[in-house]
């Protein structure tokens, strides 16, 4: 089943979708920065909702991992 049509596996894909943009724009800023509009720029959006509800992103992506791990 894709993850479109699985509400968890939708989840995981966006907490993934959030930790990664704001990695990649703590180590290079200019990467994300420069798409700020457009269809590139959900990647900065995302950077910058990992970046100001971090520990709200971080305690979603611990329950994920205890739900994926022994739930399933």
């Amino acid at each position: 089943m894709s993850a479109i049509f699985n509400f968890q596996s939708l989840l995981t894909v966006i907490l993934l979708l959030i930790c990664t943009c704001a990695y990649i724009r703590a180590l290079a800023p200019s990467l994300l920065d420069r798409n700020k509009t457009g269809l590139l720029g959900i990647f900065w959006k995302c950077a910058r909702i990992g970046e100001r509800k971090s520990p709200w992103v971080a305690c979603c992506c611990v329950i994920m991992a205890f739900s994926v791990l022994f739930l399933q």
